[in-house]
């Protein structure tokens, strides 16, 4: 099992969330975040304003997936969340030793779907 998290712009959720959904890659978690990279928060334009500070607005997405749909999801979110510019995001692959599905006690692969 693997758990995903990506660091994208948030005007690219829509187009990551729909990559996701055409790889049968349902179950996520979005967050709202602040962050910085390389640029270290240098200003940058966002919808048509220029955001200046230390940190920028990002959404962060989490998936939880087995080992045998890591790869596309990965692919799903870079096809969605790139643009080729800086700021584009990141992608963390971690391994999940567990997971419980609370409602009825599943574990593992099973809870995850």
């Amino acid at each position: 099992m693997k758990f995903i998290v990506a660091v994208v712009q948030p005007d690219r959720l829509d187009d990551v969330l729909q990559k996701l959904e055409e790889k049968e890659i349902h179950l996520v978690t979005v967050t709202s975040v602040m962050g910085r990279g390389r640029q270290k928060g240098i200003s940058a334009v966002y919808r048509s304003h220029k955001e200046v500070g230390g940190l920028l607005k990002k959404v962060k997405i989490e998936i939880a997936v087995n080992d045998e749909f890591a790869k596309t999801a990965v692919d799903a979110i870079i096809q969605g969340a790139r643009t080729g510019h800086i700021g584009d995001g990141k992608i963390f692959v971690m391994d999940l030793k567990e997971c419980v599905r609370i409602r009825t006690g599943e574990t593992d692969g099973v809870a995850i779907g």
